[in-house]
């Protein structure tokens, strides 16, 4: 430093002492060197791949609308509409003046036959979603589909459709399922009410007499049509007596698919789910048959429990399943496990395409709920036309915020991405899985699903802060699956 100090003063001293037309000469020639330095040019950054962030950087759609004057409404107070808010949008309770409302199933119902919409209104379910997401009508349209497929491509191909257990709607197939019943006696079947929701009305049984008591119930009787409104439909199930165990415990899986058209089939899975585990350690012993802390793993049941811990909840993240099920079994494994997952709720939306009431308006968010068997086949419970979007947990509120954060980047309310580019093969956590035919994803010449591959929950950050936590709500979730 002290070096570097006298040499700059001896060199301005030394200029001092110059004459006039030196100082000059001196001048210009160190202009001239500085004009011969190299100019050090920076390379612009690399071109991403194109996805729906890239389209955030830059000005691509001259329609593009300003979320402010985007107007929702909505009937639940939980994370949705903590996300709405978030992206900017504005709450209105007006019948009419909305961009995108999020509507309960018995609103569309009474109303959606009845209401004129514009091209910029989306609303969140389809007209008879219930031929999917009713338990007996799901398995209704599956069969058909068997039958269907195995007439015009044979019972290979058929029976890649076998993905819901043997089953019976009652009381109509009460007389078929007594005659399965006496191929298997003291086999177990699980009972669930068509029309219901969060575990209530489940039972199980491994008698046919607890199946006489059960339509000796008024409610089913069928003496007059005065009270045929009234009667309660069943679906009676071969219970899944194997299930895949982690820590003893029983547990299913919640996949969320988002289906923007029906005609074509275009379908996002998100790379996010959860696991939900009982509380109590799985046994198929007959005195354990009514205890459903153990068969059962509603979220709505296990809370009830005793050994029930608040703070954790009973869920897992899927992300925490693939890397627990490859430690233990290998990627191969868990590569063709998460992809037949995939193929499963793609094949059960094909079943429905051909009888879904197709409307440019309509989007829906499916909850899937999936078993895994030890042999490693999934099975499908049921499918959920409004999953539950309260939170439990901080963990909860994160994965579900970022879900439906990612579904409304895929619907593109504010017109981001010009029409031309979409659909989008990746959005957030959502891949486009399939569009008028399976997608091909360039990751790979062997398609592997990206389930489960998505980073963790991270800890509490502003978003949550600002407009607080919304977690469970009586009122709110039990409107919800």
């Amino acid at each position: 430093m002290l070096k570097s100090s006298n040499s700059s003063s001896s060199s301005l001293y030394s200029l001092d002492n110059k004459s006039s037309d030196e100082k000059i000469e001196y001048l210009l020639k160190q202009q001239h060197e500085v004009k011969q330095q190299p100019r050090i040019i920076v390379p612009p950054p690399p071109e991403l791949p194109e996805s729906f962030s890239s389209f955030l950087t830059k000005t691509i759609n001259p329609g593009c609308k300003d979320p402010k004057s985007i107007r929702f409404k909505t009937f639940l107070h939980n994370t949705l509409l903590d996300t709405l808010k978030k992206r900017g949008w504005k709450e209105t309770n007006d019948d009419t003046e909305w961009d995108v409302y999020w509507a309960d199933i018995h609103w569309i119902h009474e109303n959606f036959d009845h209401v004129y919409l514009h091209d910029n209104q989306r609303i969140n379910h389809y007209r008879n979603h219930y031929e999917l997401t009713r338990k007996d009508l799901l398995v209704k349209n599956v069969k058909r589909m068997i039958k269907t497929v195995e007439k015009e491509y044979g019972k290979a191909e058929a029976s890649k459709f076998d993905f819901i257990s043997t089953s019976f709607v009652l009381p109509q197939d009460y007389a078929l399922f007594q005659e399965e019943f006496r191929k298997n006696p003291g086999s177990i079947w699980i009972m669930k009410p068509v029309g219901r929701a969060q575990g209530k009305g489940i039972f199980l049984i491994n008698k046919i007499s607890q199946i006489n008591q059960w339509k000796k119930d008024p409610r089913l009787t069928r003496s007059s049509s005065e009270n045929q409104d009234q009667v309660e439909t069943y679906i009676i199930q071969r219970y899944i007596d194997n299930p895949y165990l982690i820590g003893g415990k029983k547990f299913d899986i919640r996949i969320y698919a988002l289906v923007l058209s029906y005609s074509p089939l275009t379908v996002y899975i998100h790379r996010n789910g959860f696991c939900r585990f009982s509380n109590s350690n799985f046994t198929m012993d007959t005195k354990d048959i009514s205890n459903l802390y153990i068969h059962a793993t509603n979220v709505a049941i296990q809370k009830t429990s005793p050994n029930y811990n608040v703070g954790k909840g009973c869920k897992w993240l899927l992300y925490n399943l693939r890397n627990y099920l490859y430690s233990k079994h290998g990627q191969d494994m868990v590569d063709t496990l998460m992809t037949n997952i995939e193929t499963l709720i793609v094949r059960s939306l094909m079943s429905v395409q051909k009888i879904m009431i197709n409307d440019k308006h309509c989007f829906e968010l499916y909850g899937f709920d999936i078993l895994i068997d030890q042999n490693f086949k999934p099975w499908l419970l049921e499918v959920n036309a409004s999953p539950s979007l309260t939170a439990e947990t901080h963990w909860d509120y994160e994965l579900k915020f970022d879900v439906i954060n990612d579904m409304f980047d895929v619907i593109d309310v504010e017109k981001k991405v010009p029409p031309e580019k979409k659909p989008l093969l990746k959005v957030g956590g959502f891949d486009l899985v399939y569009h008028d035919g399976p997608i091909q994803h360039e990751r790979t010449t062997n398609y592997k699903s990206y389930l489960g591959c998505y980073k963790k929950i991270p800890k509490r950050d502003k978003r949550s802060k600002k407009h607080g936590h919304h977690f469970t709500n009586i009122s709110e979730s039990s409107l919800q699956k």
